[in-house]
């Protein structure tokens, strides 16, 4: 059985099957009593397009769930990938123009901005693939 991600949020829109909602992000410090006394405790606002399981209203509670695996995924697609590049791009150029850092730098970094340019053509692809669903709390 899959194991799932579950985030609480609000419904901000409904269109057709899809909704628009808002998650707020905290970090693991949030709950601490001192985290008025503290700079570290943050909290960020999220908005996820989802698919909806049954049907909501703006303003309802509701449960985002994604598949645990897929959150993996992306964690590899968003981070771990590019930082190949990145390293990969600056250890063949390095050896290939006799440790030159500053040419090593620069076409490491643009591989890496071409690999997202990539990404992002394919970003209906991917939206299609890492989808949220919502369901009513």
């Amino acid at each position: 059985m899959a194991e799932y991600v579950h985030h609480e949020g609000i419904v901000l829109t409904v269109e057709g099957e899809r909704a628009r909602v808002e998650i707020v992000q905290t970090s693991a410090c949030q709950a601490c009593k001192a985290k008025q006394m503290c700079l570290s405790s943050e909290s960020k606002s999220k908005l996820i397009d989802a698919v909806m399981l049954e049907p909501v209203q703006p303003g309802d509670k509701v449960d985002v769930t994604v598949r645990e695996t897929l959150a993996w995924r992306a964690v590899v697609i968003a981070y771990v990938v590019p930082f190949l590049v990145l390293v990969g791009m600056i250890a063949a150029v390095s050896i290939w123009t006799a440790w030159d850092d500053a040419v090593a730098g620069g076409t490491a970094i643009a591989a890496t901005a071409l690999y997202y340019l990539v990404l992002s053509l394919f970003r209906n692809r991917l939206q299609r693939q890492f989808s949220f669903t919502v369901r009513k709390v």
